[in-house]
């Protein structure tokens, strides 16, 4: 069967084009495959083109839109994860215009889709005895109990995100003072977070145990299954809300109703502003690119706000003190009025 355009152009573009020339991790090209696996799904069930027969001529600005409302009507996505699948069209088609300039002119058309507007949530973080009352949940009696605790504080101490932890190995934690680990982020980029002593004991008993400390395990998964093999997102969010709701059960005023592996670096990153850490120190130690995306925080924290307006105001209006107040006869006061 002689290939298409499509698949031609869609190989090069997935294989070669992303990993190669653009360094993308391996984590974001599985989210642009899964996009194309949907929009081939999307052609064959609506468009009744057959896997094998699609061309670049099939794909419009229009059956890109119908894909996209496809995508939230029969598949019920949020507009978020609709921005998602449009982010890697976009990309695609950014390729393509260099691949296929012919064809310019429709490439710009479905470039020019815009992204929905989505609703900006509230962050979702834990207080300090929040976390404190939810890392007191694990049996530390039980092997699991004490991965979990090791896990669980690990992820709130480096404000990791939940698939940075997936992706740690023993030879990613310095043990040796000054504490450290490497985290590697979005885009392959690494960076190196302080740890702390209370963490490091924790951490280094886990590891101990599991004979992670020995040269031969040093490229394994730091946190695995009882099968050896890496925990899952799915996984990791099942062991978290085991414990977020058992937590609950004992103070539901410290747990959110709502809560994700998410909830423990939005945590972190909230205490270290309290703390009155500086949003620059705070962007390195989340491995942000820009110092707007570590200001959600800074508008996000109320009180922060209200300290600091507190702070800042100025007594315009004189505050004077109702002279009922000062008499004792609040009656007589009031019939004073004519």
């Amino acid at each position: 069967m002689k290939p298409t355009d499509f698949s031609k152009n869609l190989t090069n573009y997935l294989a070669k084009y992303l990993p190669g020339e653009r360094g993308l991790s391996t984590n974001t090209i599985s989210s642009y495959k899964f996009t194309f696996v949907l929009f081939i799904s999307f052609m064959e069930q609506q468009k009744k083109i057959n896997v094998s027969k699609i061309e670049l001529k099939d794909i419009t600005k229009e059956s890109v839109v119908e894909f996209l409302d496809w995508l939230q009507s029969n598949r019920k996505c949020s507009a978020a994860t609709r921005n998602v699948r449009l982010a890697a069209l976009h990309s695609f088609f950014h390729f393509l215009q260099y691949q296929h300039p012919e064809n310019m002119s429709e490439w710009q058309r479905i470039l020019s889709i815009k992204e929905k507007k989505t609703k900006k949530e509230a962050i979702n973080y834990l207080t300090v005895d929040g976390i404190k009352l939810l890392l007191e949940q694990p049996d530390t009696s039980t092997h699991k109990g004490r991965r979990d605790l090791a896990m669980l504080a690990l992820m709130y101490d480096c404000a990791a995100r939940v698939q940075e932890i997936i992706d740690l190995e023993p030879s990613s934690i310095r043990l040796n003072k000054p504490f450290t680990i490497k985290i590697v982020g979005k885009g392959n980029k690494a960076r190196i977070v302080p740890l702390m002593e209370e963490e490091i004991v924790h951490i280094k008993r886990y590891m101990i145990e599991n004979k992670l400390l020995e040269d031969h395990s040093r490229m394994d998964p730091l946190f695995y299954n009882s099968r050896k093999e890496k925990l899952t997102r799915a996984g990791i969010n099942s062991i978290l809300q085991k414990y977020a709701n058992t937590a609950s059960e004992k103070n539901p005023s410290l747990i959110p109703d709502k809560i994700s592996c998410h909830s423990f670096r939005h945590s972190k990153a909230m205490h270290l502003l309290q703390a009155g850490v500086n949003l620059v120190y705070i962007r390195d130690f989340l491995g942000h690119e820009s110092v707007q995306t570590t200001e959600i925080y800074a508008r996000a924290d109320s009180k922060q706000k209200r300290e600091a307006i507190e702070k800042a105001y100025v007594g315009i209006i004189k505050k004077e003190t109702p002279s009922w107040i000062e008499n004792d006869n609040l009656l007589g006061w009031l019939k004073s009025f004519k």
